[in-house]
């Protein structure tokens, strides 16, 4: 039975992945193309890695795995964006009314 393996020193999460190029080129490519964009690190659970979550002045968001919060913040350094914590900050009220507009108008 292989419930019970030993996971490799050093594993992902169970059944996650890391992040790669096409993750970052996709939060590059969120920033280039939206205005006011903010990054917000979220941190590494038991099911998925470290992820940034990229939100725009009118609430649209993305979200993608990355390295660490460290490289979070690098990637928010070389973008010039600002970046947060959500741990310590939460989400901002934008978001919120995005993803309600969002569900209004899918009739969700």
């Amino acid at each position: 039975m292989a419930w019970f393996r030993r996971r490799k020193q050093g594993g992902n999460a169970a059944g996650d992945r890391v992040a790669n190029r096409g993750d970052v080129e996709h939060l590059e490519q969120f920033v280039k193309s939206r205005r006011g964009v903010e990054a917000f690190i979220e941190p590494r659970t038991t099911v998925t890695e470290t992820t940034v979550m990229l939100i725009a002045s009118d609430g649209e968001w993305t979200r993608r795995r990355i390295d660490s919060p460290e490289g979070a913040r690098r990637f928010a350094h070389k973008m010039a964006i600002p970046i947060y914590d959500v741990r310590l900050v939460g989400y901002p009220q934008r978001m919120r009314d995005f993803n309600e507009r969002r569900k209004r108008s899918t009739g969700a």
